[in-house]
């Protein structure tokens, strides 16, 4: 077993794979971010994207919350459009979100989209994932991550984000050939950028399928989940764990636990408990609202070991529901990764045990 006081590579991916740990691993969404004085130093000296394309910069606030709380995961700073941008679409990012001044709204607009080599177009990422690893060593397991193909579409047919979806839904059903070849390719896309992140010193990859929530279950079995299983059957990852992330999944889980992902992340809204019940056996992530680290140190560790307690720790990775969000206080997200590091009781090997059969 591994020191329940330290940072651990091999507690995440042993969660991952249901096996027993001795307690459960802990990171966050969207970790380096606003919420640290450092990032903001960082951020009065470049862009967004410019921090994105920066092996130094990128490598340094992917390493911050890392030397501050010692999560078992350190994620890879980047953004979810950087492979659309190298596919040949215009992504502009201000303070209302990206945008994409030229939507794709027709067979002609998919044409002229491409399938790239990630190595040749988004370099800089794979060399931020490798100094990365080095960095950590087996300290901490290295999170490499892409959009999933009903997100990224959503993104390009709407021009950005959406409180509706209505331009992608409307394409759903007015032109649905061009759609399902732009999420084939997006879903090709995905398989080759998370294939060279593992690659280039991944140990495991999320897919975010952060606007999925937004369909009705039969809608998202009929488009989201065929991209979604394509991209993931499309990976080149040996024993490499796949996490799926879909916000807004309470209607979601059994059809989730059909993309092939090894790992199910739920957002805040559906408890552990009853996805548990629901998907059993399937490794869990998640899932404490992003919003309670806004409160106070003690009902955030509260909050924290009332969801650890819904698994017992077992194939469990604690995370937010969504990703933090910059009004966080730092005391309570200290008190969020303390609380999921007290270790489990004598009890918590037949949990692990049973939750995992």
């Amino acid at each position: 077993m591994t020191d329940p006081r330290s940072p651990s590579a091999a507690r995440l991916l042993a969660a991952c794979a249901g096996s027993p740990v001795d307690r459960p691993p802990v990171w966050m969404m969207r970790q380096a971010g606003r919420y640290l004085p450092e990032y903001r130093e960082v951020r009065k000296t470049v862009s967004f994207l410019e921090l994105c394309r920066s092996v130094d910069l990128a490598t340094e606030v992917s390493l911050q919350p890392f030397r501050r709380f010692a999560p078992d995961g350190v994620i890879f700073f980047s953004d979810i459009l950087v492979p659309a941008e190298a596919m040949g679409v215009r992504v502009e990012f201000g303070d209302g979100g990206p945008s994409l001044p030229s939507p794709v709204r027709s067979s002609s607009d998919v044409h002229a989209l491409s399938r790239f080599d990630p190595s040749e177009r988004i370099g800089f990422t794979g060399e931020i994932l490798g100094r990365l690893a080095g960095e950590v060593g087996s300290r901490a397991a290295v999170l490499g991550f892409c959009g999933a193909p009903w997100t990224l579409a959503s993104y390009l047919v709407e021009g950005g984000g959406s409180r509706s979806f209505a331009v992608i839904k409307e394409m759903m059903a007015r032109d649905p050939r061009t759609l399902r070849g732009l999420l084939d390719l997006l879903a090709d896309v995905a398989s080759d950028v998370l294939s060279y992140q593992l690659a280039s010193g991944a140990g495991a990859v999320q897919l975010f399928d952060t606007w999925a929530g937004e369909l009705s279950a039969e809608d998202y079995r009929e488009w989201a989940l065929p991209a979604t299983a394509r991209a993931i059957t499309g990976i080149r990852r040996g024993p490499a764990p796949v996490i799926l992330y879909v916000n807004g999944s309470g209607h979601l889980l059994e059809a989730m636990a059909a993309s092939g992902a090894d790992v199910l992340s739920i957002d805040w809204r559906v408890s552990l408990a009853e996805a548990r019940r629901r998907v059993p056996g399937m490794p869990l992530q998640g899932n404490l609202d992003p919003a309670a680290l806004g409160g106070t140190p003690e009902d955030v560790r509260r909050r924290t070991r009332a969801l650890i307690a819904q698994t017992g720790g077992a194939a469990h990775i604690v995370n937010l529901g969504h990703g933090i969000l910059p009004g966080a206080r730092l005391e309570c997200v200290e008190a969020f990764f303390d609380a999921a590091r007290t270790p489990l009781g004598p009890e918590a090997p037949t949990a692990l045990e049973a939750a995992t059969r």
